[in-house]
């Protein structure tokens, strides 16, 4: 079986595949010449998850899942969330978004996060989501070298690592992303 993942971060496509089983393959946005940004204007992530899947089945016809992603920083009253990939600007910069939150967090006692996904899901003319969360904080600096976006200063509860020095397959047992899509294996299954 083969599903269109609505995106063209080669990342997640990366992560998302290595969870998935061999009879399920990920096609992504440049395999079927969608080279436009899709919209992505909701005021949450379950509606950006959304809004994204119904554009790639109204434009193109493909049934598909998207993702979207935020960190959520309690002391920062959920920010950056719904605009973590836009903290510091529209350049979509990884390290400005770190650098920006851990300038606000310097002060800050409490420094409680979560990663929270949200996949929906187009196909047979239903949508469904699933969504995962990964709890912990956020460091003081950035550690390590694997991983993309927040992984760097994201402290998952229990772990002396950060994402971005754990493995791959560690992270994918843990993450939010991992979870959200081992419940959307379960729903092919």
């Amino acid at each position: 079986m083969k599903i269109v993942f609505a995106t063209n971060n080669l990342n997640k496509i990366k992560e998302v595949q290595a969870l998935l089983p061999s009879t399920i393959q990920i096609v992504g946005l440049g395999d079927i010449g969608c080279i436009e940004d899709i919209p992505e204007t909701s005021s949450t992530i379950e509606g950006n998850a959304m809004q994204k899947a119904n554009y790639i089945k109204e434009h193109y016809g493909f049934d598909c899942f998207a993702d979207d992603t935020g960190l959520e920083v309690e002391s920062l009253h959920g920010a950056p969330g719904v605009y973590s990939a836009r903290y510091a600007g529209e350049a979509k910069d990884a390290n400005a978004n770190m650098d920006k939150l851990l300038k606000e967090l310097k002060e800050k006692e409490n420094r409680k996060a979560q990663f929270k996904t949200v996949i929906s899901l187009v196909a047979n003319k239903k949508i469904k989501t699933f969504t995962g969360i990964c709890s912990g904080s956020i460091t003081k600096d950035k550690r390590g070298k694997g991983g993309f976006g927040y992984d760097p200063v994201f402290l998952p509860d229990g772990y002396t690592e950060t994402f971005a020095e754990l493995s791959l397959s560690e992270k994918n047992k843990i993450g939010h992303r991992g979870k959200a899509v081992r419940k959307l294996i379960e729903y092919f299954l």
